[in-house]
C-alpha cells in the first residue's frame, strides 16, 4: 500500500493514523506518548462549549497541548450554534491546528441534552452548528459522526453531505450506531458509502486493534485515514505498528514486558507532573489494567493496582512484571 500524506484544509498529516478523543483517556501525557509512537494526529478530550463560555478552569486544563504535538485538534461538543461558533472563535488563537466537532458521543447525559450522537437525529440543527463553526474560525473544522442513531435511522451519508456543503474540511465516521455504543462489530461498509458520497477526506473508525485491521479498512472502504480508539488503550505502540505496516508491509514486534513496565512508569511520571501525585496515580489504575492485559500472571497486578496511592507504591507493584510473559495472540 502506498502511504500518502493527508491534507485537512491547510493542515498536513504526515501519517494518516489518528488517535480518537476518549474522555478520561486521551489527556496530554497519553497523547504525547502516542505521538512518539507514530500517531499522525491527536485530539483533546471532548470539551463543552458552554463550559468554555463560563470559563471553567478544568475545561481549560483539558485543552492543554504539547509543543511537539502538532498537528492536534480540540474537540468541542454542544447543541447551540451561536455558542459553539463564539467559543470556537474565542479559542482559535490557542495552539490547536483544527477545531473538531463531536456528533458521535453515545453517553446518555450528553445525548439527553441533544448533543453528541443525539445530533444525528436532527440534521437541520447539525447543519446550523457546522455552518456557525466554519464561519467563525479560519482554522479547518472537522466532524466526528456515527453510522446513525439506531438501525432505523442510518444517516451517516446524509450528514456527511451536509457537512461538506457547510465547509467542513474532513469527517470521521464510526461504523456503529448510537444504540450499539461499542458493542457488536463496526460496519465498515458505511465508511465506504460516505467516502463515495463526498470529496473531503474521510477517516474510518471502529475495530482497529491491529496493524492489519487498519490496512484492511483502508483497502475495503477507500478511506483516507484511520482513527484508533480502544485499540490504543494501554497500547500506544499500535501507532508505530500501523505506520510501518501501511508504509511497507513490515510487521513490528510487540513490546516485551520490560518495555511495557517502562512505559507505564513513564506515563505515570508525566501524569504526576501534570496533575499531582494523588490524582495521577488514581488515574493510572485503569491504564495499568489496559497495559497489562494479555500478560500471563498479571491478574494480581491489575487487582492490586486499585489500591495504590503513590508513585512509589505503583513502582513496587510493577516489580514482578518483568518476570512475567506476554501472551501475543
Amino acid at each position: 500500500m502506498t502511504l500518502k500524506k493527508l491534507r485537512i484544509g491547510d493542515v498536513e498529516v504526515g501519517t494518516p493514523v489518528f488517535l480518537a478523543p476518549m474522555a478520561g483517556v486521551t489527556d496530554l501525557p497519553f497523547r504525547l506518548l502516542c505521538r512518539e509512537m507514530g500517531c499522525g494526529m491527536t485530539c483533546t478530550e471532548m470539551v463543552s462549549a458552554k463550559a468554555i463560555w463560563f470559563s471553567n478552569r478544568k475545561t481549560w486544563d483539558l485543552m492543554k497541548t504539547g509543543e511537539d504535538e502538532h498537528p492536534v485538534a480540540v474537540q468541542l461538543f454542544g447543541s447551540d450554534p451561536e455558542i459553539l461558533g463564539a467559543m470556537a472563535h474565542r479559542i482559535e488563537e490557542e495552539p490547536f491546528d483544527i477545531i473538531d466537532f463531536n456528533m458521535g458521543c453515545p453517553v446518555p447525559k450528553v445525548v439527553g441534552n441533544g448533543e453528541g450522537s443525539g445530533l444525528m437525529k436532527d440534521p437541520q440543527l447539525a447543519a446550523q452548528i457546522m455552518t456557525s463553526l466554519v464561519k467563525s474560525v479560519r482554522k479547518p473544522v472537522t466532524v466526528k459522526i456515527r453510522k446513525g442513531f439506531d438501525d432505523d435511522h442510518i444517516n451517516a451519508v446524509e450528514i456527511a453531505k451536509i457537512a461538506e456543503s457547510c465547509g467542513v474540511a474532513a469527517i470521521a465516521v464510526h461504523g456503529r450506531t448510537r444504540a450499539q455504543y461499542y458493542s457488536g462489530r463496526a460496519d465498515w461498509d458505511i465508511i465506504r458509502q460516505v467516502k463515495e458520497a463526498v470529496t473531503i477526506p474521510v477517516i474510518g473508525n471502529g475495530d482497529i486493534f491491529e496493524a492489519e485491521d487498519a490496512a484492511r479498512m483502508m483497502e475495503e472502504t477507500g478511506c483516507d485515514g484511520v482513527m484508533v480508539a480502544r485499540g490504543a488503550q494501554g497500547n500506544p505502540w499500535i501507532f508505530r505498528e500501523i505506520a510501518a505496516f501501511l508504509k511497507n508491509g513490515e510487521k513490528i514486534s510487540k513490546p516485551d514486558v520490560r518495555e511495557i513496565r517502562e512505559m507505564i512508569l513513564r506515563h505515570a511520571r508525566m501524569l504526576v507532573e501534570l496533575k499531582g501525585e494523588k490524582t495521577a496515580v488514581r488515574e493510572m489504575r485503569k491504564h495499568v489494567a489496559w497495559y497489562t492485559a494479555g500478560i500471563r500472571g498479571a491478574a494480581s497486578i491489575r487487582r492490586d493496582s486499585g489500591s495504590v496511592e503513590t508513585y512509589q507504591e505503583l513502582e513496587e507493584l510493577l516489580v514482578p512484571l518483568i518476570r512475567m510473559e506476554r501472551v501475543v495472540r
